[in-house]
């Protein structure tokens, strides 16, 4: 099965670029303790650098990464309900999250596209370039919840997440 394969292949890809981004905010923060702590010199690249990569890990993992069982819920009423009415509950919301991304999308595209005329104060970056990472995250929602409809309209009964068995590192 060739397809299975690219598509790990991606997730892994996906996983590098979200380690990538950790380690670049891990040493943006380190050097902006040593310049402002040690050598007492603050500079302010370093932490527009540290808010940029923290605001593409997370959308970028959000997008890419992480899988449907290890989103975080309030899952109290959804896992005591039966199969039929997690059926409904997972249509119900999915038409209305679909609704509202979609909705919201071309707007937020004329935003994203329309921040081009502004840059970050110390890196010059520009802003359509930082925010065009929610556009992937806006798609990948939009594609999860069309895929999780398909799903619960097809008759396949949404499992009852375990919480033992959740992607939960407590």
């Amino acid at each position: 099965m060739p397809l299975a394969r690219i598509g790990q292949f991606l997730y892994r890809r996906a996983e590098n670029v979200l380690a990538i981004l950790l380690v670049v905010m891990f040493l943006a923060f380190m050097a902006q303790i040593i310049f402002r702590y040690f050598l007492n010199f603050p500079i302010g690249w370093t932490s527009e650098l540290t808010v940029i990569t923290w605001l593409w890990l997370v959308l970028w993992g959000a997008a890419f990464v992480l899988r449907e069982d290890e989103e975080i819920r309030f899952d109290l009423i959804y896992g005591a309900v039966g199969p039929g009415v997690r059926r409904a509950m997972t249509i119900v919301f999915s038409v209305v999250l679909l609704v509202i991304y979609l909705f919201s999308y071309p707007a937020v595209l004329d935003y994203v596209t329309f921040m081009k005329v502004q840059a970050t104060a110390y890196m010059k970056i520009r802003f359509d370039l930082l925010f065009s990472i929610y556009l992937f995250f806006a798609a990948a929602v939009i594609v999860r919840y069309a895929w999780l409809l398909w799903g619960a309209i097809r008759s396949r009964n949404p499992r009852r997440r375990d919480p033992e068995h959740a992607g939960s590192s407590l």
